[in-house]
């Protein structure tokens, strides 16, 4: 019997996939559990409507993340922050201040957790960073970190 799955089901497949399993199970475990439904051709069609438009958000997903990768790639982003006599700051510079200094420079909200630092930004001087913008989409960029 064929069927659609409304659920992750761990020794099936994913939800919105269809699968052909058999008359009892789908009987006896998956239909009283809500975990599935018949694959009649109705039901056939609307599961192929609804993964042919989640391609169509992943692809645009994607383009849109590679159009910011290109805004972002080679750009340096400038932060000016207090330090003493020998170079070393008061403090460090995070992945948020690069976050929302970047955010700026682009113009698009990006998230601190997607910024990544070469290494703890401690001195003055000019650091290499990457922002994930999305699975197998990064761009690389510089901070430059000035005395204020």
């Amino acid at each position: 019997m064929k069927v659609i799955l409304k659920q992750d089901v761990k020794t099936i497949g994913k939800k919105d996939e269809i699968h052909e399993v058999s008359d009892g199970y789908a009987r006896n475990f998956l239909f009283p559990r809500g975990l599935a439904a018949p694959a009649d051709a109705a039901a056939v069609n609307m599961a192929r409507t609804k993964s042919e438009a989640k391609e169509h958000h992943a692809a645009e997903a994607l383009a849109a993340a590679q159009a910011l990768a290109d805004k972002v790639k080679d750009k340096t982003v400038t932060l000016k922050a207090k330090g003493g006599a020998s170079g070393r700051l008061f403090g460090k510079i995070t992945a948020k201040d690069v976050a929302e200094a970047l955010s700026k420079a682009v113009g698009t909200e990006l998230d601190k957790r997607k910024v990544e630092l070469e290494r703890d930004i401690k001195d003055f001087g000019t650091y290499s960073a990457t922002v994930k913008l999305h699975p197998g989409v990064s761009a690389a960029f510089k901070v430059k970190v000035e005395e204020l």
